[in-house]
């Protein structure tokens, strides 16, 4: 789903114009990026929370090259899905099946 197709689902339930809609959703993910910005933890209860997570610098390498590359420390953001969330998505009682034994790799052995 992208944010185009967010919009129209707003206006959809809400019969707000394409417009108001559009500013509805703005102002959610505005708020969401304020929020993280400023260091805070932002928590929807019964979807998630969405915080910042600090990496520390370090050294890369390029995989065209192989050249050493200083990549610096960074602030990145994180979601957590709620337990709710989870359940959600899984309650249709579908599963992934396991792979079978033929899609299993096996290392060869040597006698």
């Amino acid at each position: 789903m992208t944010k185009a197709d967010l919009v129209e689902e707003v206006s959809r339930i809400t019969e707000l114009t394409r417009k108001d809609s559009e500013v509805i959703v703005d102002t959610l993910f505005d708020s969401v990026i304020k929020a993280l910005k400023t260091g805070d933890k932002l928590e929807v209860r019964g979807f998630g929370s969405f915080r910042v997570r600090q990496r520390n610098a370090r050294v890369g390498r390029n995989p065209k090259t192989g050249e050493k590359v200083e990549v610096p420390a960074k602030r990145v953001p994180y979601f957590k899905p709620s337990k709710e969330l989870k359940d959600l998505i899984n309650e249709d009682g579908t599963t992934v099946a396991p792979a079978t034994p033929s899609e299993t790799p096996v290392a060869p052995t040597n006698p």
